[in-house]
């Protein structure tokens, strides 16, 4: 067999536990030729395919690395027309693929399911911070950012209190609230703003001047995908060559400023950003990517080909892409967390 194996989409924490395990298992259990797709889907598109050769040696000692040694692009998209769609299935023919592993999230496995549809065989493995693949109740990276923004809001904490402010977080997350919500959780926020849960301003103000009145600050987790009643996404920018060419980013900024003339507080706004992708995986998700990996190779080996590897029921199982594409998960309005927050007095920006 010979495998080639890409990171596409946006960098995250524990891909190269993944690369790491795929191709040790690969070659250990049946001595596959493994390549590495440099950049992505980028890799495929050019008149010459962009690749590194993937042995023993090269794999070892990156498990605890973050980002990606094959490097990726969240541009990328080979199925942005018939001659880019021709140009990478005729580089996977040239490389003498017999399959793919295609490591990202959902856009990724959107374009993973159209090349398997045009005759490549592929193995997907979930990636994203955002946590918010379909059939997938926990990928790895997601740990990593709550983490991340967790050590965030503490050291913001004691700013707050000891200026007595009123300090907004936002976090990443696009349209799902996962990464607010469980980091809010564990950092002790006051208030939690959900994509999912529209919030009143005047909810978020009523909570902040209650615990001015007692003398304490305030603490607010915000998605950046979240939006008050009637209002709209903030939107950052937009990349036009993207396949998702919405940038969300600000809400915190926006929110400062609607809450600012309804406070005595000083009220301020940081914005995470990118530190939330980057650094060394956490244990969990270095033991997650690289259980990951492995039924990655298990799937390619038994020939169970255009499925996504999952976690569900905190087993390892595999979806057919066509189920995954196209697709995300966003908190459900009865998840047990939700619940969670609002019995202990955290307030997720509802009218009483």
């Amino acid at each position: 067999m010979r495998i080639g194996v890409l990171t596409g989409g946006g960098d995250c924490p524990g891909l190269n536990a993944v690369i790491r395990a795929v191709t040790k298992s690969l070659l250990r259990q049946c001595g596959a030729e493994v390549i590495g797709i440099r950049n992505g889907f980028a890799g495929l598109m050019g008149e010459v395919p962009l690749t590194r050769p993937l042995d023993w040696d090269s794999v070892s000692g990156i498990l605890m690395q973050g980002g990606t040694i094959l490097g990726t692009s969240n541009k990328a998209n080979p199925l942005a027309s018939e001659a880019s769609a021709a140009q990478a299935m005729a580089n996977a023919r040239a490389l003498g693929l017999d399959a793919l592993v295609a490591i990202g999230g959902d856009g990724t496995m959107a374009i993973a399911h159209g090349i398997a549809q045009r005759g490549l065989p592929v193995v997907g493995v979930p990636k994203t911070i955002d946590n918010d693949i379909v059939g997938c109740e926990r990928s790895f990276g997601f740990d990593t950012a709550v983490a991340t923004v967790t050590e965030a809001i503490e050291r913001l904490q004691t700013t707050g209190q000891s200026h007595g402010r009123v300090m907004i977080v936002e976090t990443m997350g696009r349209y799902a609230g996962w990464i607010a919500l469980e980091a809010g959780l564990a950092g002790a926020a006051d208030v939690i703003l959900l994509p999912e849960i529209d919030y009143s301003v005047e909810a978020v103000a009523r909570i902040c001047r209650e615990r001015e009145q007692r003398g304490r600050h305030s603490l607010i987790c915000i998605g950046e995908g979240a939006k008050p009643h009637g209002g709209a996404l903030t939107i950052e920018r937009q990349v036009a060559d993207s396949p998702d060419p919405i940038r969300l980013g600000g809400v915190a900024h926006a929110l400062r400023e609607q809450l600012q003339p309804l406070l005595d507080s000083e009220v301020r706004a940081t914005v995470l950003g990118h530190v939330q992708r980057g650094g060394a995986p956490t244990p969990f998700d270095r033991v997650l990517a690289t259980q990951f990996g492995n039924e990655a190779a298990q799937l390619l080996m038994t020939g169970q080909f255009n499925r996504m590897v999952t976690l569900q029921c905190e087993r390892l199982a595999s979806l057919p892409l066509a189920e995954v594409a196209h697709q995300s998960r966003q908190v459900p309005l009865d998840h047990p967390l939700l619940r969670t927050a609002r019995q202990i007095g955290v307030s997720l920006g509802e009218d009483s």
